[in-house]
């Protein structure tokens, strides 16, 4: 008996553990799911809308939150009801014509029925609110989309459209314990023209004010800048900032539209108060990229720019880069230098940082590098180019803006490096003639008559988290998106974080 009533309470024990689950798993698969936003802008030709640039800056920055998945459409003509069913919520970076009547309804019961819409700041004029320049100046009343208005949360008399010129604006939140504010910084400075004289419906509720300057042409009054509004069961939240990328290059700016896009999709805010324009993750690989010696595109430093999971600093010598204790400060270097010699004290403070497994991506003319000390190009990167004939070897040659193709080596099409890679076609330098150690493993060739079979290779040490990739003379090769992924790839693989 007394083993029924053990299992009967265990029973009951897990009912309620599965019933607590049955509750809480919605949240959990809400949470855990992007909010799916889509970014509906184009066609417009006034120069103070620049929706061109905004734009990706904008799907950019609410990317690199984390928390939504993106699509974006210049064609707003072609919103349907079933299409806008894929998301939670519209960001509107527009000021063009009128929409086909079909896509304003599908919009409009969108919101309605209690999705979220985002309004950026040339959505307060134009065609869609039933507004457009009067020639020789002013404004004009035109048949609008009657329900726009409605869903901005305001109206504008053609009469009363102004704005100060652009300046620094301080702008203030209102205070009030509102999700979508809370815990943000209550004044910023932001770049931007100064829209005055709207007016707002019933229900708008106002999150930021600026002062409207008199002395530059203001009313002297508190304008409303950033407000949030109710339409049916749906959220919208406009603000009449950020005409540029210059304005929208601003922390609290920039949080605040990342956490109204959030409300307005989930009716929620769990997006922290401070959102830098561009986030630097906080375990990133520390890479130091070494030049000098030859000189190279600009569009080198490119190659670097925009991963967010790698930090990197310049050295231009390896007196400046080679220093005591690099091996705790850097995960992995990047070689584009050319120097032939190097002093006892870098030998030293690059051996050890070798010794410990630290990352070597050695690219282009960087081949040539340390030629006076032959444990670098024997045991480390396992090649060398002879400027000069040495003993029985002739000099090495080289022939730029040569077409060529380099593939994967058979069998090593899966490495890591070469992941989303495949077959580069690209125009760069060739080399010709060069030494190889029969211990090096060859990860990419070509078969050009101008170069050398190996391309992309691992150096001979068995314990070593060495690449060299012979490619990366000039800005066609930097600015290729395979090279660009090739020496990503190089330089997670080399600091431990690809397998």
């Amino acid at each position: 008996m007394r083993g029924f009533r053990s299992r009967r309470r265990s029973m009951k024990n897990i009912r309620a553990i599965i019933g607590v689950a049955a509750l809480v798993a919605p949240f959990l698969l809400h949470a855990a799911q992007p909010a799916r936003i889509l970014i509906v802008t184009g066609q417009s030709d006034y120069p103070y809308h620049d929706w061109r640039s905004t734009t990706p800056f904008l799907k950019k920055a609410l990317e690199d939150t984390g928390r939504f998945e993106l699509r974006v459409t210049e064609e707003p003509n072609g919103i349907t009801r079933a299409a806008l069913a894929h998301y939670d919520a519209v960001v509107l970076n527009y000021n063009g014509p009128r929409w086909a009547s079909e896509a304003e309804a599908a919009l409009e019961q969108f919101v309605r029925l209690g999705k979220g819409m985002v309004l950026l700041q040339g959505a307060a004029y134009g065609p869609l609110m039933g507004i457009v320049p009067r020639p020789g100046g002013g404004w004009n009343r035109v048949a609008g989309w009657a329900a726009f208005s409605k869903m901005l949360g305001a109206t504008w008399a053609p009469e009363n459209i102004g704005h100060t010129p652009r300046h620094a604006l301080a702008v203030k939140l209102t205070g009030d314990d509102n999700p979508l504010t809370r815990g943000m910084d209550p004044e910023f400075t932001v770049n931007n023209q100064l829209y005055h004289r709207m007016s707002l419906r019933p229900g708008a509720h106002v999150l930021a004010t600026a002062l409207d300057d008199a002395a530059r042409g203001g009313t002297g009054n508190e304008e409303p800048v950033a407000w949030t509004v109710s339409y049916g069961k749906g959220r919208t939240f406009h603000c009449t900032l950020g005409q540029d990328t210059n304005a929208l290059y601003q922390p609290a700016l920039l949080s605040l539209f990342a956490r109204a896009t959030e409300w307005a999709a989930t009716g929620e805010v769990t997006l922290p108060p401070r959102i830098w324009p561009v986030p630097d993750a906080r375990d990133a690989l520390r890479v130091l990229v070494v030049t000098g010696g030859h000189s190279y595109a600009p569009s080198f430093y490119e190659v670097f720019n925009g991963r967010m999971d790698i930090r990197w600093s310049h050295a231009t010598s390896e007196i400046e880069a080679f220093t005591p204790g690099m091996k705790n400060r850097w995960d992995a270097l990047v070689l584009y230098d050319m120097h032939n010699e190097i002093d006892e004290a870098s030998q030293k403070n690059l051996r050890e940082f070798v010794e410990a497994g630290k990352g070597v991506v050695a690219l282009h003319h960087a081949v040539i590098d340390y030629t006076s000390w032959p444990w670098w190009y024997e045991e480390v990167i396992g090649g060398k180019y002879f400027e000069q004939p040495e003993g029985d070897h002739p000099a090495s040659h080289y022939k730029d803006n040569v077409p060529m193709i380099v593939s994967p080596v058979q069998g090593r099409e899966n490495h890591p490096i070469l992941r989303d890679v495949g077959e580069l076609v690209v125009t760069d330098e060739c080399y010709r003639g060069m030494w190889h150690s029969p211990r090096i493993t060859i990860l990419m060739e070509t078969h050009n008559e101008w170069n050398d079979i190996p391309v992309v290779y691992l150096g001979p040490r068995p314990d070593g988290h060495v690449v060299y990739i012979q490619l990366g003379h000039g800005s066609y090769t930097h600015n290729h998106p395979g090279y660009r992924t090739l020496v990503y790839n190089a330089i997670m693989w080399a600091a431990g974080r690809k397998k």
